[in-house]
């Protein structure tokens, strides 16, 4: 059942609870069976107003910054899994405070920093991040293995043996990505790394493993990391960030005012791709929009147009049952995961509420605000 849009602020980013509860469900389901542990990457999905949901059915997540970590460490109550391409100089004393595994990008980046990670008063287990060079990703900018990829060591560049410290592997080469595709990633990573799996005390397989998606094959997943598990006696985690928050919410918008050009009309909405849906742009991907589908030759037909000045802030085109009207709603499907971490403030264009739809009703997280652009630009 949907919400009730009328009783919402618009525009407003809407989780479920109920949608979110579902997909932790199918995550704890596959943890416990695959004996994997399973925890929450913020890059795709950090509403830390829900994470005292999150934490009744997995108990870590993953970090690729600073503030990520200490967002884990507040919010999520435990140190996070922290990876990142480069670390920097003053801020790697808060990584070290909030995180209880490190991993490197690069043997340079582990040289730099393993005296300090010696040196802290606390164990702090170290990882690599490895390329295996195989990905299915069809979109470059989020293929992680494309070649010349900065992300990882490649096999012909790692040394014989591995330093001491050296306790875990991290590997990513999916994107929203079947399970399929994940047992070929694993089987690649596997085939190509596996004579250092006797130095290690875990690996950890990334993200993108899209296990809430329907249709989505849980047990041939649950089956190879079993497999693995069992010839190697390692610890195997997995980091997702959509699969928690697929298809749990929406994106309330309205129509604001309706423009047409050579035939092509648009409705100005009152939130924006750029800003509030970048994804949406940078994948691409045409998002659904409730009551609305792909053009159909004879119906109303209109691309939805963002409310900031850069010129390609639209998409379309979707057909309706009837003419739109200024004042309509307009509610996009599918709006919380990597959609909401990537929103910007460009052009000063508001944001929209964040609230959740509970069993009881609607719940009211946040406003925009000025002083949240204001700040940014100091």
């Amino acid at each position: 059942m949907l919400p009730n849009f009328s009783k919402i602020p618009n525009p407003c980013f809407v989780l479920d609870e109920n949608l979110l509860r579902k997909n932790l469900e199918i995550i704890r389901m596959v943890s416990e069976q695959s004996g994997a542990k399973i925890i929450l990457a913020f890059k795709g999905f950090s509403m830390w107003s829900v994470f005292p949901i999150v934490r009744e059915y997995i108990s870590g997540a993953a970090a690729s910054s600073v503030h990520e970590a200490r967002l884990c460490f507040e919010e999520m109550k435990v140190p996070a899994h922290t990876y990142s391409p480069a670390y920097t100089d003053e801020e790697f004393d808060q990584i070290l405070k909030y995180s209880s595994h490190i991993t490197f990008n690069s043997i340079a980046q582990f040289l730099k920093h393993q005296d300090r990670v010696k040196s802290y008063y606390e164990h702090r287990s170290i990882g690599l991040r490895v390329n295996p060079e195989y990905s299915e990703v069809g979109t470059a900018l989020y293929n992680p293995c494309s070649p010349g990829s900065r992300l990882g060591i490649l096999l012909k560049d790692m040394p014989d043996k591995l330093p001491d410290s050296i306790e875990g592997f991290h590997f990513h080469a999916l994107c929203e990505s079947s399970a399929d595709e994940s047992v070929k990633a694993i089987d690649s990573f596997e085939k190509k790394f596996s004579p250092y799996f006797h130095q290690l005390k875990w690996i950890n397989m990334g993200g993108g493993h899209l296990m809430t998606r329907k249709g989505y094959d849980t047990n041939k997943l649950i089956e190879r990391i079993k497999r693995f598990k069992d010839k190697y006696a390692l610890e195997i985690i997995l980091e997702p960030g959509a699969a928690f928050a697929w298809e749990t919410g929406y994106l309330l918008s309205r129509v604001e005012d309706i423009v047409e050009n050579n035939g092509v009309k648009t409705a100005i909405l009152n939130v924006s791709f750029t800003a509030h849906m970048p994804d949406c742009l940078e994948m691409p991907y045409k998002p659904r929009i409730i009551g609305a589908s792909d053009e159909i030759p004879g119906k109303p037909c209109y691309r939805m147009g963002g409310n900031s000045c850069l010129s390609g802030d639209f998409m379309g085109n979707w057909s309706f049952d009837k003419e739109l009207k200024i004042g309509d709603e307009i509610v996009f499907e599918d709006m919380i995961h990597y959609t909401m971490v990537k929103t910007t403030t460009f052009n000063g264009v508001s944001h929209p509420h964040i609230g959740i739809w509970k069993h009881e009703g609607y719940q009211h997280v946040t406003s925009p605000s000025y002083e949240i652009y204001k700040f940014k630009l100091s």
